[in-house]
């Protein structure tokens, strides 16, 4: 198969499809639900198909030079084809899951269209060799999450919606000054032609911005946790594979197989993920709101993955990029139980919550197995990618900032533990409360299942991201 029948169809089949659900919704809604789940598994093939040559030393790439230095291009390395795939099976877990929460509501044409979108942008974002393109595709995904968030209308969701597109958007911005910058100094976007290129620290602070805002780490977190008005297969996808990690992955994309910056971003990126993780645990301990907990979380997560990849080791990069997919899969998992939890009990505070083990023994146990992976708890995902991040970063001189991370994994457990013992254990003020429908519950037992079978089966991902770390790391030469 030529590189182009299969790098394109992975872009432009949800980009396209997207628009072709709410013509089906008009006339089936079960036939528009199966094409979304459709146009979201093809890609999620079609990477499988590219999986063997992702780390080889020549990836399937698809290029078309445009003037001006442009060019559109498609190149599906291993870190491309690690996010992408991520990406569309999360997606994929979570359209099925939208079939039991999102049944009864109105606006589903333009739910399914969003969220399809947003998944076709996501692997436009992972796939993109030119800085241009990779912008236009990060403010698809910002257009959807604004919808998205804002589904239900209300005046306080809306606010909170804009809030979201607001931040995001300036950051996108600003980063998109420091493409202009770099184009101005070299006379291309093309990331290939750039490779190895030093650029300035005024155009790395601008596009940190960027990456920031839309990885919600601080100070330009506080959107994550008001967007957690939102349905919650949206917040599942905000906080857990996809939205959060665009900035994550960008990170990796531009300054790990990109250009050469200069060493002080080296410590001061670890500096800010440090202050960023600790300070939404602390925020995650002292909330009440299930979903402002997990989103918090995901704030403080986020931390760990840039330790990772900024740290300046090949160990650590390797765990960040490792962290990427546990902490995905898991966090996933979390937020449907919290949509399940909220859908049966119409509460989100945990205080109000009690007792739930009895009457959702299958949420508890999928909550209990993601919980697990979160806190980094062995043999699950999660450990393994944190110790790599941690011990890594001390390896790469770090020591200091690798012990401010590990306070912050033991303040991981700390809130979870809270959550999870409260929730499920406490005293039973939510009595006869079932399960969710049978789609939501399997949906979440298989991230869990996921979350433990992926800790036991380390040595294959393992294995992949530090394929991926070795050709990042020849790239960069």
């Amino acid at each position: 198969m030529e590189s182009q029948n299969l790098l394109l169809p992975i872009v432009f089949v949800p980009l396209a499809g997207a628009f072709v659900l709410p013509f089906l919704g008009m006339y089936s809604k079960k036939l528009r639900n199966a094409f979304a789940l459709v146009f979201t598994a093809v890609p999620f093939l079609l990477l499988l198909a590219a999986l063997p040559f992702a780390t080889s030393a020549s990836p399937l790439s698809f290029d078309v030079r445009l003037p001006l230095g442009m060019s559109f291009g498609l190149l599906a390395d291993g870190l491309a084809v690690f996010m992408a795939l991520t990406s569309s099976f999360i997606g994929m877990i979570i359209i099925l899951y939208s079939y039991g929460y999102m049944s009864h509501y109105d606006n589903q044409n333009e739910y399914y269209l969003c969220v399809v979108l947003f998944i076709g942008a996501m692997m436009g974002i992972t796939l993109s060799s030119d800085l241009i393109f990779l912008y236009v595709f990060w403010e698809i995904s910002a257009i959807c999450c604004w919808r998205l968030i804002g589904f239900f209308r209300e005046k306080e969701y809306v606010r909170r919606a804009n809030k979201a597109f607001l931040i995001t958007v300036a950051g996108a911005l600003l980063m998109l000054a420091g493409f202009i910058m770099i184009y101005q100094q070299y006379g291309t976007t093309d990331l290939i032609l750039l490779r190895g290129k030093a650029i300035s620290d005024a155009a790395v602070l601008l596009i940190l911005f960027g990456i920031c805002s839309k990885s919600a780490t601080l100070p330009l977190h506080s959107w994550l946790a008001d967007a957690g008005i939102a349905p919650s297969p949206v917040t599942a996808l905000l906080h857990a594979a996809v939205l959060v990690k665009i900035g994550v992955y960008v990170y990796a994309r531009l300054f790990l197989a990109g250009f050469t910056i200069s060493q002080v971003w080296h410590t001061a990126v670890p500096v800010i993920a440090a202050v960023s993780a600790l300070a939404s645990a602390g925020a995650a301990i002292a909330e009440y709101d299930l979903k402002r907990i997990i989103a918090y979380s995901t704030v403080s997560q986020i931390g760990f993955i840039f330790l990772g990849l900024s740290a300046g080791g090949d160990l650590a990069a390797a765990g960040g990029l490792l962290y990427i997919l546990m902490h995905g899969i898991s966090k996933a998992g979390l937020f449907l139980c919290a949509g399940i939890i909220e859908h049966n009990c119409k509460t989100k505070d945990i205080r109000k919550l009690g007792g739930l083990s009895k009457t959702m023994p299958l949420t508890a146990v999928s909550f209990f197995l993601c919980a697990f992976s979160v806190m980094g708890i062995p043999p699950f995902g999660g450990f393994f990618s944190k110790y790599m991040v941690i011990n890594g970063a001390a390896e790469a001189g770090h020591p200091i900032i690798a012990a401010v991370f590990l306070i912050g994994a033991v303040m991981t457990v700390i809130y979870l533990l809270r959550v999870f013992t409260l929730v499920f254990f406490g005293k039973a003020a939510t009595p006869n409360r079932n399960e969710g429908t049978k789609i939501m519950v399997f949906s979440v037992v298989l991230l869990g299942v996921i979350s433990l079978g992926s800790g036991l089966l380390i040595h294959y991902p393992a294995s992949f991201v530090s394929a991926i770390v070795q050709q990042m790391a020849v790239i960069g030469k």
